[in-house]
């Protein structure tokens, strides 16, 4: 019997010992050049492998064009069932199209399938044009946005994802592009649509993206190919109030981009969780104010944060950077110090400490009516 336990203990301990694969030495075996999975609300890089490494990443740059016609339909510049006329652009389209020819007309309705489910480059110029009035001012626009975004490692030169030198892009910005197109609710069904028809039913269109037919929780975003940038694929997934997204580049294989993607997102789902990163004003003690008409003024975090962490990582703990005094005069919102918000050593969140109200400068004028008061009190 004590032989057997032995046995037993040595073989537990055998099992145990084993290392497991990471995802990033999957991913290098595999080909793949970069992966990210982020937390969509808060923006969190949560796992990631050459996350910021600038790269060709062929037709997902198709999302940012998607993000721009995104905002201008969310903001009234146009609506889903406005017709749209083709213009001599759309001659000679490269790549996958709908057999646009000038004087064509189609909704911007019929446009978003197009180019979210065929990937149909003339359906892009159209609704581009409609946006820009011309593709290059669109792209002008793609770079702005972008730049508007934070996104300080992405290049854009076209609204297709054609093959261009000069373009580039990194899995952490295309998240970050993703994350903001989570947010318009009418593009969803388009995302979730495998297989439809535009044109008086005389044109299909069949999604690339595979997780449209297969993946539950997919909320959307884009699978694609290329000889320069190898399968990419940025997908999200939502269960209840929890989101995550996944962007995988430069995979060998479309079945390794999607295995991957998959990996990625139930990793999200059951290592990580949202908490609030914020507690009440009255905690924030008032600050002296030197040579002002009040003594002290209250604080006030500039916003309430969220964050993402590690599930078991207990409780936000927070450190604030404060000044021992203010001078006179004070403006209210004015920024006078920060709070960070940490789990365990990781800062997770920070958030700027602002005035309540505003404090004028002590002077004679002020002085002399204060003394006044007092007297007559």
């Amino acid at each position: 019997m004590k032989k057997t336990g032995t046995f037993i203990l040595l073989l537990t301990f055998l099992l145990f010992s084993i290392p497991m694969r990471t995802y990033a030495e999957e991913a290098e075996e595999s080909g793949v050049k970069a992966y990210v999975l982020m937390e969509p609300r808060t923006e969190t890089v949560l796992e990631e492998q050459n996350g910021r490494e600038k790269l060709n990443v062929g037709y997902l740059g198709k999302l940012m064009a998607l993000y721009v016609i995104a905002l201008d339909i969310e903001t009234g510049k146009y609506t889903l069932d406005k017709e749209l006329t083709a213009s001599d652009s759309v001659t000679g389209t490269k790549g996958s199209v709908v057999w646009l020819r000038a004087g064509d007309r189609m909704t911007v309705d019929e446009l978003l399938k197009s180019v979210i489910i065929g990937n149909a480059n003339d359906a892009m110029t159209v609704l581009a044009e409609a946006s820009e009035q011309s593709v290059e001012n669109f792209v002008r626009r793609m770079n702005m946005e972008a730049f508007d975004l934070g996104l300080r490692d992405s290049v854009f030169y076209s609204p297709y994802g054609y093959y261009d030198e000069r373009e580039y892009s990194t899995a952490c910005d295309i998240a970050v592009i993703c994350s903001r197109l989570s947010g318009f609710d009418f593009l969803r069904p388009y995302f979730h649509t495998w297989r439809d028809f535009v044109r008086e039913q005389q044109t299909e269109l069949v999604n690339e993206n595979v997780f449209a037919r297969t993946y539950e929780p997919m909320i959307g975003f884009k699978a694609s190919h290329s000889d320069q940038s190898g399968y990419c694929a940025a997908e999200g997934a939502a269960d209840g109030d929890s989101a995550y997204i996944s962007v995988v580049l430069g995979a060998e294989s479309d079945e390794v981009s999607f295995a991957l993607s998959k990996k990625l997102l139930k990793s999200g789902f059951r290592n990580y969780r949202v908490v609030d990163a914020s507690f009440p004003d009255e905690m924030i003690m008032p600050v002296h104010v030197s040579h002002g008409r009040e003594s002290a003024v209250e604080l006030a975090l500039q916003r309430s944060g969220l964050a993402a962490v590690r599930v078991g990582s207990g409780e936000l703990t927070s450190i604030a950077v404060l000044p021992a005094y203010l001078e006179a005069p004070v403006i209210k919102g004015q920024r006078v110090g920060t709070v960070g918000f940490y789990s365990g050593k990781t800062l997770v969140c920070e958030t700027d400490v602002i005035v309540k109200t505003s404090v004028g400068k002590m002077d004679f004028k002020f002085v002399f009516g204060k003394m006044l008061f007092n007297l007559l009190e």
